[in-house]
Parts: C-alpha cells; structure tokens; sequence
C-alpha cells in the first residue's frame, strides 16, 4: 500500500513515511492511492478494539516496516473503554471520551505515538511535531508523547478561544513538549503549522511532522471507532446504523467515510457543525470558501478552513457525488444551549457542546437507527455546561490528576517569526 499527496499524485511513498512526514512535500496531505476492501466475514471472531484495528489496518502495512509490529502498536493504542450506549428513541451514543483526556482524539495521538517512537528508536536527531489545535488535539497529542524518547512536540493554540480545563490539559506536559499560546485564532495557528512546513530553516534545521489530523497516523485509527460500533450492531441486529459525527477539521468523519468505503456496514453519514459554515456552504452551492472563523460554543470545532475537507474533495471532486455520501447540519450557539439544557430530561444525558451539535442533527434525522458519536466529555467544559444542568459535572479520574499539574506555557503573536524565536531558544 502506496500514500500519494492529494496535490501530486506522482511520488507514492510508504505508511511509515507518510506518518514521519506529515505533511507532503508539495504541501498536500497524504491519502491511500486506493482504499482496500474488506468483507465483513474478514472480522469474524474479532472482538475488541484492537483485534479489529490491526485486521482494519493490516491492509496499509503489508510490505511496511511497522508490519510486524502493527499489533503491539494496536495493543498500545486501545487501552481504554468506547461504550456504545442505547439511550432510547433508536438512537445509541459512541462515547470517544474515556481516554487520558476525555477526547475522541486520544486515540489517533496514541496510534501515532507509538508508531513513531518505533520509527525513531535509532534516529540521530528528535522528530519535531507540530499541532495545531482548537481545544483537544492538542492535549491528546501531549498526552500521547509525555516522556516519550524520540520525539519533541509543539502545540499551538488560540488564547481566549479553548475552556479552563481543556488550556490546562494543553500546558501540563514534561520537557518534550512545549505549548504555545497564540494571540490569533485556530486558523492562524494551522497556518503557522503549515508555513514552518515550507520554510527553508525549519526543513534545514529540523526534521519535522505533524500530528493533526493532516497527519495519517491519527487519520487511520480512528477508523477503528467506526468499524467496531458498526460491527456490534450489525451482528445483534443485521442492520447499518447512520453516523452523526461532530464536525470541524473534518477528520473525524472522513475516518467514518473510509470505513464505509472499506465494506464496514455504515449507513448514512451525517455531519454535525456549528456555526462555522464552509462545509455546509459548499454542499449547499458547490462552491468552496473559507470563512474568517467565527468563536462559538462547540469551541474544538470553531474551523474556517478544515484542512481535512482537501482530502475529501480529492476523493468526492463532484458536488453531487459528495451530497451522496454525506450530508451536514449547522447548529447554532442557542440551540446547543436548548440542547444541553434540555439533555437530562429527554435523553438522560449531560451533553458537552459538540456532542450537542450531534443531538440536534440526530433529532433532524429520519434514522431506523442512528449512532451519535460523543467525541468530548462535559466536564471539560463547566462553564457552559454546569449553569445550563444547573449541577456539578464529576471530572473524570485521569482528568482531575492532570488538573493537578503545574502550568508551562509561552504566549506569542501569530506569526512564523514569533514561532521561530521560540524554536531557536
């Protein structure tokens, strides 16, 4: 299995090179020149999460130096419970929050962790690994690297636009991880990612990669979520659930769409955003834009420009084609209020904003049965969710041990120079 840049088909590299990479050289992102089929009886007898990753997976390693140790990296990646809980109405919640973070992202910066300390167990000179991130990517990629040998990561993130909690989960970390608070917005730091990428000092200087979902060890993994749930319910009932997936970059949902191209039993996909519109605009009108990002409640998806949405255009070019395989919902800061204040009540649950957005798109749905996936757990964000239950959120276990931890960050503009000056000490 060959990756090739969604910008120039012509240099196929290997999975091992695209994840130390990150991003292309030409500046795209990396994408399987063809996704392998899989039939469903290729799972058979397959039961946890990391049995049905590594036979998921299996296929983009053959001939890969990692092949051989593809089902230790599962092992080390799937180490925390994703329960698929029916809470009535034909409607069952993927919960993504039970890892170090309580983030749905825990689990592609675990995956992408430990194939690069395995790539870079003899390197002369550490990986660099840039992040960019709207609240939680950050964190679970700190968290995935803490202490790892190897690898040196910088996480940037946008002042004034992430909770209490989820700025202390990004400046937590040890000596190998600096974090960076960004006088800008999400937009402005993916920027600053992605010019570092292109400038000569940091390609002369630096070997680097990036672990945002740009990068394809965090994209493929989180297949993984798609795979199993649809698989469970699929084998009780013969049926394929329709996915609501909370949407910003887009890689969430694009790791959903590649299972369902795989041969996963997955039946509609439906993405789920807020009040950020370049995706819902472009399937409305064909046209694509960005837009200045917009502060909203559902923060880890404030998104003006989703970097993922350049791989999903290489695959579906065609407008028509991509309304065929997704659709996508816009959900307003009000109504994921209503929804949160309302959740207890008529789901008996305690919705996070993002989670929300998905809640209200399910509710617009005709489904026989809907899969909601929850990709962030409320108690990261008190503010918003405590006044609207009108009760205390419990902080998860592994959560409430980070609170405790000293804070480490450097505050700069937003620019490649202020990043620089960083970087050089």
């Amino acid at each position: 299995m060959k990756f090739i840049s969604t910008r120039d088909g012509n240099e196929a590299v290997s999975v091992s090179e695209a994840i130390q990479r990150g991003l292309a050289p030409d500046g795209g992102l990396y994408i399987p020149q063809k996704l392998p089929a899989l039939a469903i009886g290729a799972f058979e007898g397959l039961e946890s999460d990391r049995e049905i990753a590594a036979r998921l997976l299996e296929p983009f390693f053959v001939g890969d130096v990692l092949a051989g140790q593809l089902a230790s990296i599962c092992e080390d990646t799937y180490g925390f419970p994703v329960p698929l809980r029916d809470v009535g109405d034909s409607t069952k919640v993927l919960e993504l929050f039970h890892g170090p973070t309580a983030a749905f992202k825990d689990v592609g910066a675990a995956f992408l962790a430990a194939s690069l300390e395995r790539l870079e167990a003899n390197a002369e000179q550490p990986l660099t690994i840039l992040v960019a991130t709207s609240g939680d990517t950050g964190a679970a990629v700190a968290a995935a690297f803490d202490g790892r040998s190897g690898c040196e990561v910088m996480v940037l993130y946008p002042r004034g636009r992430v909770s209490k909690r989820q700025e202390k989960l990004l400046t937590c970390w040890g000596d190998n991880v600096t974090s960076l608070r960004v006088r800008g917005d999400f937009d402005d730091c993916q920027r600053m990612v992605k010019s570092a990428f292109a400038d000569p000092w940091w390609r002369n200087n630096r070997r680097l990669s990036s672990a945002n979902s740009i990068n394809a060890g965090r994209l493929l993994p989180q297949m993984t979520y798609y795979a199993s749930a649809s698989l469970r319910i699929w084998r009780e009932s013969g049926k394929k659930p329709d996915f609501v997936v909370p949407t910003g970059n887009a890689g969430n949902v694009l790791a959903c769409l590649y299972a369902r191209e795989m041969g996963l039993p997955i039946g509609r996909v439906v993405m789920a955003t807020n009040e950020n519109r370049p995706i819902t605009q472009y399937l409305k009108t064909g046209e694509w834009k960005t837009f200045e990002t917009k502060q909203t409640l559902a923060s880890a998806m404030d998104v003006g420009d989703p970097s993922n949405f350049e791989r999903v255009l290489y695959h579906w070019p065609d407008v028509d084609a991509l309304r065929q395989q997704v659709s996508a919902v816009t959900v307003s800061d009000d109504t994921i209020r209503d929804t949160i204040r309302r959740g207890l009540e008529e789901w008996g649950q305690i919705w996070d904003p993002h989670t929300a957005c998905a809640i209200v798109a399910r509710e617009a749905l005709e489904s026989e049965l809907a899969v909601v996936v929850s990709t962030a757990h409320p108690a990261k964000f008190p503010d918003i969710v405590e006044p609207l239950v009108e009760r205390e959120v419990p902080i998860p276990e592994q959560m409430a041990e980070m609170m405790t931890r000293p804070k480490s960050v450097t505050e700069i503009e937003s620019t490649l120079e202020a990043m620089m000056g960083i970087e050089k000490g």
